[in-house]
């Protein structure tokens, strides 16, 4: 029977700032808290572990004031990371579906476990529920807010404190049960996220998922931007309704190199607008996470309009060049 793991950690960092912290391991997690929910949404189960720390044996100040705790007491009652990661697995069980509030605990959850050298269990590629994304688009217009934020605007505050492992999941729980109850299961579910820690190897792991109202690819790591732009399956535009590759009314352009946009017109569907987001990986190449969506006259004409916007732009910045150029060359 299938299970939702809603969990939540807290973690340390270096006390000294970031030029101290050990290579690819800037955060050590020092608390794992979770609560179960079975496939009614209701919760059956709680699992807290605080974690010994190993590496970062100083609590950064910061830490200390948000979570209250302190060195002292996880030495004394804390378990070592493997053996509390371990135990938190084995509860989760085979059928676990993994929710969490934000993006980070996940890949968190799977650096620590790397840095100890544990084997990752979890399937290649990672699909998980953002509780966080998901309690934005259907409560708040698709604005991400706080967990404490969210919790008192429905009203679901209890004699818990915010910003321990287990009381965060808790809360986590209860909204996921509220999403689960009302707009329902068979509207949220389908908005799975995809955790980016372990990303596609090749070509044929590259992900594309369909959501209700959009697409979305995530490509494999590329050694730099421009190898990344010239991959047929990075810049091509399908329509996701229909499977038709799409010509461009507008290529592919980019107001900062970080982010790209383009246009296409399915004959069936009508305008289909796409964005490109470039993402670093630690070693300094990049890949991709693409998403189409389908657009009316006026989401067409916003692209178009930006499109200008950034040629004007790089206008100014030529004349301005130019400019700059003739008057070094003045006696």
């Amino acid at each position: 029977m299938k299970n939702y793991i809603v969990f939540d950690l807290e973690w340390n960092q270096s006390a000294n700032g970031k030029e101290k912290s050990i290579p690819h391991f800037p955060f050590e997690i020092i608390e794992i808290g979770a609560v179960k929910l079975n496939e009614a949404f209701q919760m059956t189960d709680e699992f807290h572990r605080l974690i010994r720390p190993q590496v970062y044996t100083q609590m950064h100040h910061a830490i200390s004031e948000v979570t209250h705790m302190n060195m002292k007491e996880l030495q004394k009652d804390g378990d070592l990371f493997p053996d509390a990661a371990a135990e938190f697995l084995s509860w989760c069980g085979e059928d676990a579906v993994f929710c969490t509030w934000g993006n980070m605990d996940l890949l968190e959850l799977q650096r620590n476990m790397d840095f100890y050298h544990m084997e990752n269990p979890f399937p290649k590629p990672l699909f998980y529920y953002d509780v966080q994304k998901l309690y934005g688009l259907f409560c708040r217009d698709n604005a991400r807010i706080s967990l404490d934020s969210a919790v008192e605007e429905q009203q679901l505050m209890e004699a818990r404190p915010f910003h321990r492992a287990l009381d965060d999941a808790y809360y986590t729980g209860k909204l996921l049960t509220m999403l689960g109850n009302t707009p329902g299961p068979e509207t949220i579910l389908p908005f799975l996220s995809v955790d980016y820690y372990r990303l596609p190897s090749n070509r044929k792991e590259e992900i594309r998922i369909t959501f209700p109202g959009y697409s979305k690819y995530v490509s494999r790591v590329f050694d730099t931007k421009e190898e990344a732009m010239a991959s047929k399956n990075v810049t091509e535009m399908m329509c996701y309704r229909c499977g038709r590759m799409l010509r461009k009314k507008v290529r592919w352009f980019t107001p900062n190199q970080k982010t790209y946009f383009a246009l296409a017109l399915c004959p069936e569907h009508g305008f289909l607008k796409g964005k490109i987001r470039m993402k670093k990986v630690e070693d300094e190449s990049v890949f991709v996470v693409k998403t189409l969506k389908l657009t009316d006259e006026e989401g067409a004409q916003a692209i178009l309009q930006r499109k200008e916007d950034v040629r004007k732009k790089r206008a100014e910045r030529n004349r301005a060049k130019r400019k700059q150029k003739r008057t070094k060359k003045l006696p």
